[in-house]
């Protein structure tokens, strides 16, 4: 099925893009290549875009290697409220000819941007190397990812263009057109810096909206290489500033602003949070609510019935509680398993777990790389002193080797549903395993928490499976799978509760949220 517009313009039926192998000595070659050519790019500093003027600042930060934190990966400006403000100032005066911008060529320029990321897929894969502390697997996941963000919101642009289908009653012409908002702020995480930041950037562009975008400063450099990608894909400099520094310097200048007119963010719960409530509450001279588009993590579960293939189910656990270092809002944070095959699943789980090979992420051996900073290193081992007080450590615990910030994979088990290790978000390699009586107790400590954004469920009991496709109230459900991965186009990704707004980035009702309808009657004769 291909996708068209009423102009003409027709796009193939999207498919999600296609990982590279690695196992393949050509592509390991190029990939090499491309981390000895980003290598040589590191340090470089950059500079804030403001509708196409570049600015640089007196103060200045540095993005580091996490596997090598003396290494600098980028240096950037730090941008001031004021230069927050006249960001958004500028992108509301550049809103009206932007908007205007047939979608056709927004779609068209989109399209381009895919396949320029498409064309430098490596060298996007060697700065989350670098920057993020990836693994080659997980960096070319998240490339592939952020270009089926391109392809697929640019087919679902072209089927919002135009009137949509209305009843149309006797004498009238009746139609319904969806407009874009104004000027949207755009907040991405470090743990998806590209993928996220992509899909959020371009959902707002495509649909006719300019951006400021204000990447994490973990990670601005990933962020830099992609608004350059922007102007030369064709985006027009005026559709978008770019803006690094704190978010505790311009983000709450960003979000209040009066011009502002929605923010679209991916973060913790508490700053989300703290943006909703900055957000609803009005400034002088502003016209509309404002609206937030808000992703904030998850304490996500897998369930470990009585009836399911054990070996699946512990590879499913292992690798959603353990692939970038635990670092996704999906990672399975819990595991909770049958009375019946606990110690059997704690003995098989343990070995999985003391396989998982630890190291700088450029080299290809390795399964883990580092977590993303020193304060993340030290949050995370607070957090493992806690459990042991909590439950049983059955492996890692302790510091990894080399100089960047490693931690080991570690397994809590014998943990309590209600221990702090068991509830809060910690955000790294660390997983905490219960024991259930039956399936119904394993349901209900799985819906204990505030979070509702990712589970599983390993099991062969048609009855249990029917049951949890019911109440199990996670916003993305996996059943005899991992509980990470989500596909574009496949898996609509978003939860509930403390997870977020309810919004699915990935699926056919994503790009309304930067849209407004409006329905037009016209009476005839």
């Amino acid at each position: 099925m291909a996708h068209a517009s009423q102009s003409g313009l027709k796009l193939q039926e999207f498919r999600n893009e296609p990982y590279t192998d690695f196992s393949r000595l050509e592509n390991r070659k190029r990939m090499e290549e491309a981390l000895a050519k980003v290598r040589g790019q590191l340090g470089r500093e950059y500079e804030i875009l403001v509708a196409g003027e570049r600015v640089r600042t007196t103060e200045t930060m540095r993005s580091v290697n996490p596997a090598r934190p003396d290494e600098v990966v980028g240096i950037h400006q730090k941008a001031t409220a004021d230069l927050a403000n006249r960001a958004v100032e500028t992108a509301f005066r550049n809103f009206s000819a932007w908007s205007a911008t047939p979608a056709e060529e927004r779609v068209r320029t989109l399209v381009k941007t895919a396949a320029l990321m498409r064309e430098r897929k490596y060298e996007f894969d060697a700065w989350l190397v670098f920057e993020a502390g990836k693994t080659w697997p997980e960096a070319e996941a998240e490339v592939s990812e952020a270009i089926d963000f391109c392809e697929y919101y640019a087919r679902e642009m072209l089927r919002l263009a135009g009137p949509q289908p209305v009843v149309q009653l006797a004498g009238e012409r009746d139609e319904m057109r969806y407009l874009p908002l104004g000027v949207g702020i755009v907040i991405p995480p470090w743990n998806f810096a590209l993928a996220i930041l992509c899909g959020m950037t371009v959902a707002a562009l495509v649909t006719g909206n300019t951006v400021v975008i204000k990447p994490s400063s973990e990670t601005p450099t990933i962020a830099a290489v992609f608004a350059e990608t922007l102007l030369e894909a064709g985006f027009p400099a005026h559709s978008f500033c770019f803006l690094t520094g704190s978010g505790g310097a311009i983000g709450d200048a960003l979000v209040a602003h009066p011009k502002t007119r929605f923010v679209s963010f991916t973060g913790s719960r508490d700053v989300g949070l703290h943006i909703n409530e900055l957000a609803a509450k009005p400034q002088k001279g502003q016209l509309w609510i404002k609206r937030v588009v808000a992703e904030m993590g998850g304490k996500d579960a897998i369930i470990v019935d009585a009836d399911c293939d054990l070996d699946s189910a512990v590879e499913g656990v292992a690798v959603s509680a353990f692939g970038y270092q635990g670092q996704k809002c999906s990672a399975c944070s819990r595991a909770i398993v049958h009375e019946g095959v606990y110690e059997r699943f704690l003995e098989k789980l343990r070995a999985r777990t003391e396989k998982i090979s630890l190291g700088e992420p450029d080299d290809p051996a390795n399964y883990m790389g580092p977590v993303i900073s020193a304060g993340a290193k030290k949050t995370i081992q607070q957090y493992i002193e806690v459990g042991k007080s909590e439950g049983r450590v059955i492996a890692g615990g302790r510091d990894g080797s080399g100089r960047g910030y490693f931690l080991e994979p570690t397994v809590i088990a014998d943990v309590d549903p209600q221990a702090r290790i068991f509830q809060e978000e910690i955000f790294g390699p660390v997983l905490a395993v219960t024991k259930a009586r039956d399936f119904d107790h394993a349901l209900a400590i799985a819906n204990d928490s505030q979070y509702g954004l990712t589970g599983a469920i390993y099991s062969n009991n048609s009855a249990h499976i029917a049951k949890a496709r019911e109440e199990f109230f996670v916003g993305n459900m996996y059943i005899n799978r991992k509980c990470t991965g989500a596909m574009v186009g496949a898996h609509p990704f978003g939860g509930f509760n403390m997870s977020g707004t309810d919004s699915k980035a990935g699926g056919p009702d994503y790009l309304l949220l930067f849209l407004q309808a409006k329905s037009i009657a016209e009476k005839m004769g």
